[in-house]
């Protein structure tokens, strides 16, 4: 998800002030991942399924990738230089991994992607200096090469969790690369300024989300059943469980190769990922595209994209505190519950925007300036 945040505009290819537009459109989009997420965990039903499961997280990815890169140039841009920038990721994956492990602790029965979002902070150091081009391109290679890397991954790096968390199945940081880079090389442009930006963003997304609706309604499940069928016959399956207690590699699972062909939510394949990636696309897209005239009518959006940490983190915590007093907390199946759910995650959002930041952004601030040596950034001069 959006994690960090620039909170300083920045400037454009042209050297322009126009960073502004450009936070409100990526806090609107990473406001609307955290109402799908709650509306996926507390009110998930057949109608909105389709919308919201895994497509909410890879548009939280995809907006923390653009953060990346305009935290970045922000960084030049004040003088810090690179290294400041560096150390200043590097604290702040120390401090998310961290808080993930806390709520993974909490036992919700729902995946947390904080670990994976670490480990991407400090892999994409490698790339922070790359052009726009090869950022597109690595995120391509990512979306084909990464699926059986995860798989692989996910079996013999099983039992060793900070491994798994960059490479260790559908929830690691190589499995949601191919979005956190996608967002890195957007972060680069002006979608937010440029009509015909944001229209290829809109444009280019549907076709995605399209094309991979397509495959896995029509192709898919055909190939699927073909290529399962193939591995039962190449590929031998061990009798019994593996030994957990067993020297590595006799205490893993056999890589779950069949599943480079699914397109269940999370599953990290490469056509779900093509759908998730398109669906964050033309939603950041049809966002930018929002006429200023109107756009009161994402502020609730973008005043809960602000506080993404703080609202990420509070549903486990109230999920966990639901199953504690066994309160039954799926309004799924009510009328109008998910339009409920989305309004309340809304309320909690622009509440939590009157202050200066949430708690945990402030916190996860703090924390970079202490481990992370950077400082505030200096308020803009007035005219």
């Amino acid at each position: 998800m959006g994690i960090q945040r620039p909170d300083e505009p920045v400037k454009d290819a042209s050297g322009k002030s126009s960073g502004a537009g450009r936070l409100a459109a990526l806090d609107a989009a990473r406001g609307l991942a955290v109402v799908g997420m709650y509306v996926q965990h507390f009110a998930l039903n057949e109608t909105n399924a389709s919308i919201v499961s895994g497509n909410t997280t890879l548009l939280f990815v995809l907006c923390g990738g653009i953060s990346y890169s305009i935290m970045a140039r922000r960084s030049t841009e004040q003088g810090a230089g690179m290294s400041a920038f560096r150390a200043r990721m590097l604290a702040r994956a120390v401090f998310v991994d961290l808080l993930g492990y806390l709520l993974i602790l909490l036992n919700t029965g729902y995946g947390v992607i904080l670990p994976a979002y670490a480990a991407m902070f400090v892999m994409a150091l490698a790339l922070i200096g790359r052009s726009t081009r090869a950022l597109a391109a690595t995120a391509a290679v990512l979306a084909l090469a990464g699926p059986p890397l995860m798989v692989l991954g996910g079996s013999v790096l099983s039992a060793a969790p900070l491994l798994g968390d960059i490479a260790g199945g559908p929830m690691s940081g190589l499995a949601l690369a191919p979005a956190f880079v996608a967002g890195m090389a957007i972060g680069r442009l002006g979608f937010a300024e440029s009509k015909r930006t944001a229209l290829a963003l809109a444009g280019g997304g549907a076709l995605m989300l399209a094309a991979g609706k397509a495959l896995g309604a029509f192709v898919l499940p055909g190939l699927s059943r073909s290529f399962e069928g193939w591995l039962v016959r190449v590929q031998s399956f061990p009798s019994v469980q593996p030994d957990p207690y067993a020297i590595w590699p006799y205490n893993v699972n056999p890589p779950l190769w069949n599943s480079l062909l699914w397109t269940a939510p999370h599953s990290a394949s490469t056509f779900q990922t093509m759908t998730g990636l398109g669906f964050a696309l033309l939603v950041l897209g049809l966002v930018c595209l929002v006429p200023k005239r109107i756009s009161a009518v994402l502020a609730p959006c973008a005043a809960t994209g602000r506080a993404a940490l703080t609202l990420y983190s509070a549903q486990f915590v109230a999920i966990w505190v639901l199953k504690l007093a066994g309160v039954e907390y799926d309004l799924g199946g009510i009328p109008l519950g998910d339009l409920i759910v989305a309004v309340a995650t809304l309320a909690a959002g622009w509440l939590l925007a009157q202050f200066p930041a949430g708690p945990l952004e402030a916190s996860m601030r703090r924390f970079d300036r202490v481990f992370g040596g950077s400082r505030p950034a200096a308020a803009p001069a007035s005219k």
